[in-house]
């Protein structure tokens, strides 16, 4: 079967600049994709790389886009290469969208509310929590970790150790070994603490060179680890959990490549996953909250709790 395709780049600029490990974010730049059937359907799709995260950048993507012809066939989308995650979930996305005999029920998902870093964690979490999340995230190994620890210590001993909050802190990998066994004996002895805010995981601590830590950092505490950075794609999923990762996988549809490859391992070795968004619109967060019902195996709140950061 043969599609009209069609594509146009967009810009969507951050309220305030979001503040992670890797660096500082202004603007979220992407794809927009669109695929039409010879009955005139439209299905729509996303290209949302995240270079500094493994997936292509956004010039390839463009470039790879450029270079298709006005009318493309389903074996060309299903023959993008491993090397254009983003271009690959974008095209199969728009697919999906085309075939109108999958249902999905959405309506049953939890979302993680993405906080700010820094001293306004302290006043705005309310305000998240008020619209209804009860999972909050937070960034560190952003800051001095001294006076990232005071920030948390003052925030658990707000009002919100009497509330049911579920708390996710993400490194980003930009922890040290030393740094991530501070978080985690922090941790440890908030969980124990029944009355407290209840620490979900602690995401990535450390660089994705150094699994074999990570590892080791799962056998000598009780909070759960994520892997994030380490999974962004198919491979790198697949040789985490060869290597005995049994914690959380948090997976980012956007950038993780083909949905059918991601589903076909995730039903296969039924893993603990959160999966997470790379601020993409509505267009990209519907299609990876599809693939996230479809998937979501426990009880935890999906990443996609980030539209509050954009004008």
């Amino acid at each position: 079967m043969n599609y009209q395709f069609q594509f146009k780049t967009y810009q969507r600029p951050f309220k305030t600049p979001l503040k992670t490990a890797h660096g500082i974010w202004n603007i979220r730049e992407g794809i927009i994709l669109s695929l039409t059937d010879e009955q005139g359907h439209i299905g729509w799709g996303e290209i949302a790389p995240l270079s500094w995260f493994g997936s292509e950048t956004l010039e390839d993507a463009i470039a790879f886009c450029q270079q298709l012809p006005r009318i493309i066939s389903i074996e060309t989308i299903f023959t993008i290469p491993d090397s254009l995650p983003a271009c690959q979930f974008g095209f199969e996305s728009a697919l999906i969208e085309l075939n109108h005999n999958s249902l999905f029920d959405l309506s049953k998902l939890q979302y993680s509310g993405l906080l700010p870093t820094g001293e306004t964690v302290l006043t705005t979490w309310k305000t998240l929590f008020q619209q209804g999340y009860q999972t909050l995230k937070w960034k560190i190994g952003v800051d001095d970790i001294t006076e990232e620890i005071n920030i948390f210590q003052q925030l658990i001993n707000l009002e919100t150790r009497f509330l049911k909050i579920r708390l996710r802190l993400d490194a980003n990998g930009g922890l040290t070994f030393e740094q991530a066994q501070h978080w985690l004996e922090t941790c440890d002895l908030i969980n124990a603490n029944q009355d407290l805010i209840e620490i979900e995981f602690l995401e990535q601590p450390l660089s994705i060179a150094q699994l074999d830590l990570m590892l080791e950092l799962c056998d000598r505490y009780s909070t759960p680890l994520a892997l994030d950075e380490s999974v962004a794609n198919l491979q790198q999923l697949t040789y985490c959990y060869q290597q005995g990762w049994s914690d959380i996988f948090v997976i980012k549809p956007a950038i993780f490549g083909s949905p059918k490859k991601l589903k076909q391992f995730c039903k296969t070795h039924k893993i603990d996953t959160v999966f997470s968004s790379v601020f993409e619109t509505d267009i990209g967060q519907n299609s990876a909250l599809k693939i996230a019902s479809e998937l979501l195996l426990y009880e935890r709140a999906v990443g996609f709790g980030i539209n509050h950061w954009f004008v």
